[in-house]
């Protein structure tokens, strides 16, 4: 375990250090100069060079990498900034707010979105499909199937405002959508967020409905299973006991990689509800060419899949003994 977890670390830092260098190199790919920003309409050739200066942009591409690279580990001082602990970020361009203390002000929000929609999309969508499976070729079979195809179809920006004004604004069944701290409000924090969980999860359980049933009926063909009826073993041991622990291993495996997808999910739900999350920041960013919050931004939740993907390996041990991590 600790060989895997060393490896898969080692792994994850060299990803990201791609990830930083591909985002800094398009960034100044870009036709847009950030040190424009700040100059007023009317900008004098050597204001927008002292301000340059000051962002630090008068330096060679890779020194302006290194800089920011070490500043990570080490902290450093920043012209027009002042002293920048670590792990620094920058300042941004745009509101000289640190980069790593907006983040982390806004994370919360952007993690609590994607942790629990994840959490309500694997578990309604095998529900679903391990239910289509047992009533194979049934009625209820025939709903989930369709109902998943129905929820395929969907869109979050679509599915949002719809449940919106129907569960909040006509009937009053569940509250406006706002992130209220776990620690402060437990109760508070799950009921206000129920719905946006409610509206991302619902766009994502159709794939897993559709390939947990698929995954199921095919286990339930295989030989193994066939054994486990020989010998008399009850209907729903075989079910749960030997079918579901092989379907869900490439189920797993699929989710694994479609966090990402649940993240950029939960980055347009943000805006759907005008929740203030890591979302916001990075479409901010966008629009201002402002580097240092784009690439903190970008790291950090390329840092948070990477996590995630790990969690996610572990888990195949818990599944099915038969994995090892060695």
């Amino acid at each position: 375990m600790i060989g895997f977890l060393a490896r898969r670390l080692a792994g994850a830092l060299v990803i990201l250090a791609v990830i930083s260098v591909v985002t800094f190199c398009l960034f100044y790919a870009a036709p847009r100069d950030p040190a424009r920003a700040f100059c007023s309409k009317v900008c004098q050739p050597e204001t927008l060079e002292l301000i340059r200066r000051n962002l630090g942009m008068d330096e060679p591409l890779a020194v302006q990498y290194w800089h920011w690279l070490a500043g990570i580990v080490a902290g450093r001082d920043l012209p027009g900034f002042g002293g920048c602990p670590a792990p620094c970020l920058g300042y941004s361009f745009a509101t000289q707010e640190p980069v790593f203390g907006a983040i982390v002000d806004r994370f919360p929000v952007t993690l609590s979105l994607t942790v629990g929609a994840a959490a309500a999309t694997l578990g309604f969508g095998v529900l679903l499909g391990m239910v289509a499976a047992w009533q194979a070729g049934r009625p209820l079979d025939r709903i989930a199937s369709a109902s998943s195809v129905v929820g395929a179809s969907l869109q979050i920006y679509f599915v949002g405002p719809l449940l919106a004004f129907a569960l909040v604004d006509t009937f009053g069944v569940l509250p406006r959508p706002a992130y209220v701290p776990f620690t402060g409000d437990p109760v508070g924090w799950f009921t206000h967020l129920l719905l946006p969980w409610a509206v991302l999860s619902i766009v994502f359980t159709a794939n897993y409905t559709r390939m947990t049933r698929a995954q199921m009926v095919e286990q339930l063909a295989e030989d193994y299973v066939r054994t486990a009826r020989a010998k008399g073993m009850p209907e729903r041991v075989v079910f749960f006991r030997f079918a579901w622990r092989g379907a869900m291993i490439p189920i797993v495996t699929i989710f694994g990689v479609d966090l990402a997808t649940l993240l950029g999910g939960a980055i347009i739900t943000e805006q759907t509800f005008a929740l203030h999350g890591v979302g916001e920041l990075a479409i901010r960013a966008v629009q201002n060419s402002d580097l240092p919050m784009l690439l903190g931004v970008t790291l950090v939740g390329a840092g948070a899949i990477v996590a995630l993907s790990v969690v996610v390996d572990v888990l195949y041990a818990v599944i099915d003994p038969r994995v090892r991590l060695g």
